[in-house]
Order: C-alpha cells, then sequence, then structure tokens
C-alpha cells in the first residue's frame, strides 16, 4: 500500500499557552514490522494534553505531537511474524478495515503507527466518536472501581468530582455495581446532570458543607470509598468522611497535588490510600484484552453512557479552543477533535 509522504498533526514548537498549538505538516510516521497502521477519525482531549503543552511533561523532542487518545480504522496490519503468531494478538482479531481506540504518544495525527499492545478493538455497534470518548476514562472508571477499590453492592461511595467525564462513567458504573452513590459539583446544572446519571445524592461544593452532608447521608460512619480527582483542595477532608478501614483512591489533582503526610495519619480509621495509575492496570497483554472488552461490553449495553461535550475542527483553532475550553473547567463530558468520518 501506497502512504503519503506527509501527514496533518496537531504539534507544538515549543511549551506554552494554547497559542503555542499548530495544525502543521509532519513525515508520515515510520512502519515498524511489528505495528499497525491506524488512520483516525477522532481524537480525544485529556487533561494530560494541556500538561505536556504546558512542559509539566517534559517533551522528548520538537515539534513535538500532541495526544494519547484517538479511535480510526486499521489500514495495514504487522508483518512480523512472532507478532502475528502471539496467542494474544491472535486473540484481539484485528483485520484490515477494523475499527480500534488508541491509548499512546503523539496519537494527534491523520495516520498512526501503533503497538498492538497499546490498541483496543472497537465493535461495529459503537461509533468512533464513542470509542475515542470512552477509552481512557472508561478504563479508569472500570478498572479503579475494580481494583483500586472493588465496589461492591451496598456500598457507599463518594466521587469528587462527579460532573466530569471520569465522573459520569464512574457514577454510572457504581449504580451498575449496586452502590450508593454520593457526588460532589459545583453547579445545580452539573447536579442535574450527575442525579439523571444515577447519582444518589449530590453536594454542591460551593454552597453546602460537604463534609457535614456525607456524614449526615451516612449517618456520621462515613463512606466506603473515596474517588478524589481533585486532590489538594479535598485530601485533608476525605479523612474525616471516610469510615473505618475505608479506601480513599487519590485519582487527580484539579487543584494541585495532594501534599505530603505521615504514615500514622492512616491508623486513626486504619485507612486505606491508594494512588494509582490506569497504565498499570492494563500493563499486560491480557489485562488490557480483560479491561478492553470489559469496557467496550458495558458501552455496547448502555451500562456506560459517555458524554460528549463538543466535537470541535480539525484545525489549529479548533485545537486551541478545545484546550482552552477544557482548561476552564465549564464542559461537560468529553472533548473531540474531528478528523474524518
Amino acid at each position: 500500500m501506497t502512504y503519503p509522504s506527509m501527514v496533518q498533526a496537531i504539534t507544538i514548537a515549543e511549551t506554552g499557552g494554547p497559542e503555542v498549538l499548530k495544525k502543521t505538516e509532519i513525515p508520515f510516521p515510520t512502519v515498524e514490522p511489528e505495528h499497525l497502521v491506524i488512520k483516525v477519525d477522532y481524537f480525544g482531549i485529556n487533561f494530560i494534553d494541556t500538561a505536556y503543552r504546558r512542559g509539566i511533561y517534559p517533551a522528548d523532542k520538537f515539534p513535538f505531537v500532541m495526544g494519547v487518545e484517538a479511535s480510526g480504522t486499521i489500514i495495514r496490519l504487522p508483518t512480523d511474524s512472532a507478532v502475528l503468531n502471539d496467542p494474544d494478538y491472535q486473540k484481539r482479531g484485528y483485520k484490515q478495515g477494523s475499527r480500534v481506540a488508541v491509548d499512546t504518544p503523539a496519537a494527534h495525527a491523520e495516520y498512526i503507527s501503533v503497538s498492538w499492545r497499546t490498541m483496543y478493538p472497537v465493535p461495529e455497534s459503537i461509533p468512533a466518536s464513542t470509542a475515542a470518548a470512552s477509552l481512557i476514562q472508561g478504563l479508569t472508571a472500570v478498572s479503579f472501581m475494580e481494583e483500586s477499590y472493588n465496589v461492591q453492592k451496598g456500598d457507599i461511595v463518594l466521587i469528587h468530582t462527579i460532573a466530569g467525564g471520569v465522573g459520569v462513567l464512574m457514577c454510572q458504573f457504581a449504580k451498575y455495581r449496586g452502590a450508593i452513590v454520593i457526588g460532589t459539583t459545583s453547579t445545580k446544572e452539573k447536579a442535574e446532570l450527575a442525579k439523571s446519571n444515577g447519582a444518589d445524592h449530590v453536594i454542591i461544593y460551593k454552597e453546602e458543607d460537604t463534609i457535614a452532608r456525607v456524614l449526615e447521608i451516612t449517618s456520621g460512619e462515613g463512606v466506603n470509598a473515596i474517588f478524589d480527582g481533585v486532590g489538594k483542595d479535598t485530601f485533608e477532608a476525605d479523612f474525616r468522611m471516610i469510615r473505618r478501614k475505608g479506601t480513599l483512591v487519590s485519582m487527580g489533582g484539579a487543584s494541585g497535588a495532594v501534599p505530603p503526610f505521615p504514615p500514622l495519619k492512616l491508623s486513626e480509621k486504619n485507612v486505606t490510600v491508594v494512588r494509582p495509575r490506569m497504565s498499570n492496570y492494563v500493563y499486560t497483554p491480557s489485562e488490557s484484552l480483560y479491561y478492553g472488552n470489559a469496557l467496550f461490553g458495558l458501552l455496547s449495553n448502555s451500562t456506560l453512557r459517555p458524554l460528549i461535550h463538543k466535537e470541535y475542527p480539525f484545525t489549529t483553532e479548533g485545537a486551541r479552543e478545545a484546550h482552552i475550553d477544557l482548561m476552564d473547567g465549564k464542559t461537560v463530558g468529553k472533548l473531540l477533535i474531528k478528523v474524518n468520518g
């Protein structure tokens, strides 16, 4: 198959604000024998993208191709016989023309060359936009609620904050598991959104005393688990809302990094604190296959229903607007850039 010599991509030539984002031409990616080539339909926009743009995470070179999440169609299969004969590869059933979702660096380009280990088969019943909107956040929700703390029927869980992309999916998954869900959010509109996705109790933290409300709801006992994506501003209060032998899953730092704390702090209630990374739950081929199948099964039967805030155009202006909107904190659901389709 003949490939174009150059492809369009969202890149940065230096770190900085959204103005450093540009749609530029880059060489067609190097096609390794063990890789698949994907024609991309959608980019998923994530907070980690803004961290790379700002230099919080270092770029390995410039121009730096943005993004870690995309969906598209396989246009070339591996030629390496070791890959083709690998039982874990064969279980995925990849074919030319099959649709996939990808979690890999430098994903925001028209064409990408990717290892089979970082992609997930997408059923035909699931639109490419849904696949891009749900891969990273969906894998995070399912793996964290199975392994960081295994949510069970009757558990009471608290989600900070519940109206974002991960929060909504966590709410849906926890309700599927039979849990009672308490969530925090910033506005009445977001509270209604959370309730429409199954939340039993929603606390508007700008208007209510979160600690008092959680203890009231739980008759003073606190919750079995807290999934906290806020970080610095909520971490100390979490210890007052967690029950004895509860689990605090620190999963983000929207307000800043959690400050250091003495291990002795955990002994007051024998609390478990976990700081997971989704990639460590999908590290092996068997783990990624398990969680990929679990996620897309839950999407297929509408147990998980990702919210898409907006589809932006594949332009310099579209990329900049998406980053600005995400950082402003006023969006609800996933931000996508539409490339093809």
